[in-house]
């Protein structure tokens, strides 16, 4: 059973939310891929190896996931806006604070402080989706906003590499705040509260608890978190793993990151216009079956062609994990809806607790399974084809639960 979606802004500004909802989500993957080209000059300016630079990455992600689990149930109490509106304003900070950061010390804490406040726009700006919309018009609502987060990851490096041409690499830092001003401004102008005050629960530490606690006791939620984030995981080793991958492993430079993440994206976005096109032919679990079996082509595709010498060219070596991102876009933001629908009076919890299981899940594998895995083009496609086969595992119990609920019932 679901509540009934929130009362609808006008015309006009329902036209401009999904766009505003999706530049709101780009701020994770802009925080995580634009830099990566400026890697070079950072290590050389601050004095670090290369792994040690992986911590710029660990540090906001670690950071993300450990705050991520309070942004869905603060904006269950306070509302949705004011979560965004002052998490934007302290990403913007922090990001200043990076572009003047001395050394790799300062620039880690500047990097964890931008992970603590990029949730609150990141993760809150999916829950208005199904505070606002409902059915079949939702699921193509947040399928529109995955086509536009997910050139996210594909334009972050290119602007990442031309930053570095003009500047020096706090300019990538510079970026960054000045995007979170330009999107406090329109958050402010533009975004409707969709959790009015008779909906919302006590801000206190014990309505926080119990929120998580009622996402957490509902069995289908572990399934499908996981199923979700071992499947995406796939596609973010890659992601998380650009520089090792790209440069130490293909040999390319800094402004070639492109190569890896415009086939990529492109799939996923691809993926997402036909979730959205397909909504009202065939269910979201329908979809994302479909996906994950995509996915799992993907995993097969990636690891024949690590075996031939077309694994170390680019964009042949991203054939594998471009099939992979299609089949999320087909998943993805499906089932992403239907967890939200598991306990309608908590969505800031379900999302902020799926979402803390996913960023420590892709934190750990950034730290430890990319750099192992980043000892060949092989170790890529096999750590990859690994998460796609788990994840889809975790699907397929889902069904069987689910079916096996129904049957008892």
């Amino acid at each position: 059973m679901t509540s009934a979606p929130a009362t609808r802004p006008a015309a006009r500004t329902l036209a401009l939310i999904p766009l505003v909802l999706a530049m709101l989500s780009m701020i994770g993957p802009f925080s995580i891929d634009t830099p990566f080209p400026a890697f070079a000059q950072m290590g050389e300016a601050l004095d670090v190896t290369a792994g040690e630079l992986q911590l710029v990455v660990t540090a906001y992600m670690l950071a993300f996931a450990a705050m991520s689990i309070f942004h869905g149930p603060l904006s269950d109490a306070i509302g949705r806006k004011p979560v965004i509106v002052w998490s934007l304003a302290a990403y913007a900070v922090a990001s200043v604070a990076c572009a003047f950061a001395p050394t790799l010390e300062w620039l880690l804490v500047g990097r964890v402080v931008q992970g603590l406040a990029a949730g609150g726009s990141t993760i809150v700006s999916r829950t208005i989706i199904r505070d606002l919309f409902d059915g079949v018009e939702a699921q193509r609502m947040m399928s529109q906003v995955a086509v536009i987060f997910g050139l996210a990851p594909a334009i972050a490096p290119v602007v990442g590499g031309l930053l570095v041409q003009v500047g020096p690499w706090q300019t990538v830092f510079w970026f960054m705040a000045a995007l979170a001003v330009l999107l406090l401004a329109g958050s402010i102008a533009l975004l409707p509260e969709s959790h009015p005050p008779e909906r919302r629960v006590p801000l206190a530490v014990g309505e926080v608890v119990a929120g998580l606690l009622a996402v957490v006791s509902v069995p289908a939620f572990h399934r499908m978190a996981w199923a979700g984030t071992l499947v995406f995981g796939a596609q973010f080793l890659y992601i998380g793993g650009a520089a090792i991958f790209v440069v130490d492993l293909l040999g390319e430079g800094e402004l070639d990151f492109w190569k890896l993440f415009v086939p990529m994206i492109g799939a996923m976005v691809v993926g997402s216009v036909l979730s959205g096109r397909l909504g009202r032919l065939v269910t979201s679990t329908q979809l994302v079956s479909v996906g994950y079996a995509v996915s799992g082509a993907g995993a097969l595709l990636g690891i024949v062609v690590a075996l031939t010498p077309a694994g170390e060219v680019l964009p042949w070596a991203a054939a594998g994990v471009a099939l992979v991102a299609l089949g999320n876009g087909l998943a993805f933001p499906n089932i992403q809806l239907l967890m939200l629908d598991l306990v309608p009076t908590r969505r800031g919890a379900v999302m902020s607790a799926g979402s803390f299981v996913t960023l420590v899940f892709n934190a750990a594998s950034a730290a430890l399974l990319a750099p192992y895995a980043g000892r060949s083009v092989l170790g890529f496609a096999v750590a990859a084809a690994v998460c796609v086969l788990l994840g889809w595992a975790c699907w397929r119990w889902h069904l069987s639960a689910t079916r096996a609920d129904r049957v008892t019932a």
